[in-house]
């Protein structure tokens, strides 16, 4: 076991035992990520803010339900999905699953196409407001399923099994949603990447996998 997971456990173990106040020290790392998962789904700053902190209430809540066989960051993240999630039946918004979810799951091997990664982009570009706006829109603008998918994957570059086991999907369906996903923000980025910085060399190719 990592040092740091040992450091956690321990750090778990007492404050179920009553040193409730380290709960702020556990919980630190992983505020962004919260908020970033509940932002991916909710797509609303505040919505996103009341989800992540009632979220950091659950974990607290019922942190004695905690297994340590899984990470805690696993744990704290399906709590921030479940919680979003609900927020959005009771809104109305949570779409039904796909109905070709069966053909997504025996799609088989696929070749990725060649897609921009702005993970590649100079971090000058990177600071202009105007291309901000342009990513941060366009993947909120994915259905919810490929948004769940490339969010946990690409922003917060989690593996793929941990993003499947949070999911609850195969791991072959994270592959094809993560496809679709970035072939969808491809679609929509390419043009207005190269609208907004045709001489900045912005749009290196590479192969996803």
């Amino acid at each position: 076991m990592r040092n740091d997971a040992v450091n956690e456990a321990d750090i778990i173990a007492r404050i179920c035992a009553g040193e409730k106040e380290l709960f702020h020290t556990l919980i630190r790392p992983y505020e962004r990520t919260v908020y970033v998962t509940a932002l991916s789904l909710l797509k609303s700053e505040v919505e996103a803010e009341d989800a992540a902190q009632d979220a950091v209430v659950k974990a607290f809540r019922y942190l004695k339900t905690f297994r340590s066989d899984s990470r805690f960051s696993t744990w704290l993240i399906s709590i921030t999905l479940n919680e979003a999630r609900s927020r959005l039946r009771k809104a109305n918004r949570l779409p039904v699953e796909s109905l070709d979810e069966y053909q997504e799951e025996h799609e088989g091997d696929f070749t990725p196409a060649l897609l921009t990664d702005w993970r590649e982009i100079p971090s000058e570009a990177l600071e202009r407001r105007e291309l901000q706006a342009t990513l941060r829109t366009a993947v909120e603008g994915l259905p919810h399923i490929y948004r769940e998918v490339f969010t946990l994957r690409d922003l917060e570059e989690r593996d793929a099994n941990e993003t499947a086991e949070l999911l609850g999907i195969t791991l072959n369906l994270v592959k094809v949603r993560l496809h679709r996903a970035r072939m969808m923000l491809q679609k929509r980025l390419v043009p207005e990447l190269k609208a907004l910085a045709p001489r900045q060399g912005l749009l290196r190719r590479k192969s996803w996998s």
